[in-house]
């Protein structure tokens, strides 16, 4: 009896069939395995807008002294100006804080110190010391006013020139805000000037403004707009926000002065560090809101 053997070329067909199957096979579960996602729970990385906000959230929380934060819109950045006091462990701490978003922190340094810019000495008297006169201001009815820094304001009563009685702080806000609102008792003249300079109308600066500031100590400076809705940490709890941001120096004393341009009131000083010998950064509360808030007009 004969046995009918498989011919070679018949088996070798075989088992090539049956590798292309085999691979067939695996190439379609690599295929499956692609396509199913890395981890169903992954959360998606937050957009640039959510790390500024989560970069913004961290400076609240950390609360370091000294420093000072407003958001760039057109870098999608948080920029960080930090006083001589911030050390890199309290950087650190910061960005820790922030997480995901502390790639949107960028950290810039100022010499000198934050400070609200207060001292015993001349110009606007209370019993807190000294500040400056910002803008005098007049309501719907005619009655007449000065506004000056908030915390030239808290906890204050009368006000003089050295000579005279000025009047009563009829209003006051801070911290949060920085503005304060003085109404004039005396017939002292009070025109609606800064220096030489008539003042008719009031506005928000933008970023890159030229910008003027007049202050008892230092008298009048200029410089640029650098930032717009600025946080400003003094410490010890004093925290103020939607402030202006300048390269324009200012010293103790100061608080409360004009930032102008021209005709045009924009803002009312706050603080700031380093001082007009060297420079620094100064802050200032917008003047729009403090007129908003008393219902009073520049005149």
């Amino acid at each position: 009896m004969r046995i009918k053997r498989t011919s070679a070329s018949h088996a070798d067909s075989a088992r090539r069939g049956r590798v292309r199957l085999v691979a067939a096979a695996s190439a379609v579960a690599a295929a499956a395995a692609v396509a199913l996602p890395v981890s169903a729970n992954a959360a998606p990385a937050p957009s640039p807008v959510a790390k500024v906000a989560m970069a913004d959230k961290a400076m609240k929380t950390a609360d370091v002294a000294g420093t000072a934060w407003y958001t760039d819109q057109e870098t999608n950045t948080l920029v960080v100006t930090v006083d001589s006091t911030v050390s890199q462990a309290e950087i650190a701490k910061i960005k820790k804080t922030a997480g995901a978003g502390a790639d949107a922190i960028r950290v810039e340094r100022t010499p000198g110190t934050f400070n609200k810019l207060i001292s015993g000495g001349d110009a606007i008297y209370s019993g807190s010391g000294r500040c400056s006169l910002g803008f005098n201001v007049r309501s719907s009815s005619g009655t007449d006013y000065f506004l000056t820094a908030g915390h030239c304001t808290n906890g204050t009563s009368s006000w003089h020139n050295g000579s005279t009685t000025l009047g009563t702080t009829a209003g006051s806000s801070f911290p949060g805000n920085d503005y304060g609102i003085v109404r004039y008792t005396s017939s002292v003249s009070r025109p609606g000037t800064v220096g030489g300079q008539d003042i008719t109308r009031a506005a928000n600066p933008s970023v890159g403004q030229t910008v003027y500031r007049r202050g008892s100590t230092t008298g009048t400076h200029s410089g640029r707009v650098t930032g717009l809705n600025a946080t400003v940490n003094y410490g010890g709890g004093d925290i103020v926000y939607g402030l202006i941001q300048t390269n324009v120096c200012a010293e103790p004393g100061d608080s409360g002065g004009p930032l102008y341009y021209g005709s045009t009131a924009f803002g009312l000083t706050s603080g700031g560090s380093g001082n007009c010998r060297t420079g620094g950064t100064t802050f200032f509360q917008p003047v729009v809101e403090a007129l908003n808030a008393y219902g009073v007009n520049v005149h």
